[in-house]
């Protein structure tokens, strides 16, 4: 996606790096939902997680708490940090609830934590918890909602924080952003990933065979069958010219048809960001694969997935979850 520059007086003030935080914020909102369901059954009430939270007390505070964080089912929503790695469970959990009323959790919330396991030797769950569930109690007129705007606004902050500290590579960051919106698009609308379990995604490129991927996720059915993967190769060429397309497109077909060796179920998607590559290459690579994107653009001027390739990576990450024909 080619983001149209803002100028003023001469001057490019575009804000990209608002428009990928804004859409890595919005994947939080699954989890805020699936929290909100939480409370409203700890406290029998049809009432929103802002009321829930402003007017429970604190033995409904602490249980609902601990039930997020005691919470087995894997078919859950996931909460990611500024670049799109998946959080653990119970960090998610902890990150999630901090951020509602306490900034930093990592950095000065966890210090005194572990200073109240030495002061008391109490479990590490029931310190956050009761930690989570005083601070709330204590400062919930002061913060005045916990509404999912506000609560965005928080995390979207947060994540940015989290994305400075994080050496990561962009372009990767801005795929798996997109990656990720899908899944949480498709846990939206049906509260689970269909057929599977839970998903995994990569933190890092994973070696397949003698071909390293850049965005691997994981697919766990939930007959404990065996899993899949979704593979996402990322192509980028900053100049323009044929041959380099011909190479870059020989290089792919080779590491596709060495992948397809392997016994899993694999969905592979490439991504290419280049000016001008050749059509007939991309025809080559589209008929091996199951999807494919290019952007033709120079990589330095890629913002992101556009609403039209948006929902393409939503459609099909639907029918892989839904089991659909590819």
């Amino acid at each position: 996606m080619h983001i149209e520059k803002l100028v003023v007086h001469g001057v490019d003030i575009t804000h990209r790096r608002l428009i990928e935080l804004a859409r890595m914020a919005d994947q939080a909102k699954p989890f805020y939902d699936w929290v909100e369901r939480t409370a409203r059954k700890i406290t029998a009430s049809g009432k929103g997680l802002d009321e829930i939270m402003m007017s429970s007390n604190r033995l409904e505070i602490v249980s609902i708490i601990d039930a997020c964080h005691r919470e087995s089912e894997e078919n859950r929503p996931l909460l990611f940090d500024g670049i799109g790695r998946i959080y653990s469970h119970k960090k998610a959990c902890f990150y999630f609830f901090s951020w509602m009323i306490r900034d930093a959790p990592q950095q000065r919330l966890t210090p005194l934590i572990s200073r109240m396991r030495k002061n008391d030797g109490v479990d590490r769950s029931i310190a956050i918890i009761d930690t989570l569930s005083q601070l709330i109690l204590s400062y919930r007129s002061t913060v005045k909602t916990f509404e999912w705007v506000t609560v965005r606004e928080v995390i979207l902050d947060r994540l940015e924080g989290s994305r400075r500290s994080i050496k990561g590579h962009k372009i990767e960051t801005i795929v798996r952003t997109a990656l990720v919106s899908s899944f949480q698009f498709y846990f939206s609308a049906y509260e689970n990933y269909g057929r599977f379990k839970r998903i995994s995604i990569s933190e890092k490129e994973v070696k397949i065979g003698h071909q390293s991927i850049d965005l691997v996720v994981d697919l766990f059915p939930s007959d404990n069958s065996s899993k899949e993967r979704i593979l996402v190769p990322i192509k980028t060429r900053e100049t323009e010219g044929g041959g380099h397309a011909h190479l870059f497109t020989r290089d792919i077909n080779a590491a596709i048809r060495e992948i397809k060796r392997g016994t899993l179920k694999q969905h592979i998607v490439p991504v290419f960001i280049a000016l001008n590559w050749s059509k007939r290459e991309l025809d080559r690579i589209d008929r091996q694969v199951d999807l494919v994107f290019y952007f033709d653009c120079d990589p330095a001027e890629f913002s992101g997935f556009g609403d039209a390739a948006q929902i393409r990576l939503n459609k099909f990450i639907q029918g892989v979850l839904s089991h659909a024909s590819q």
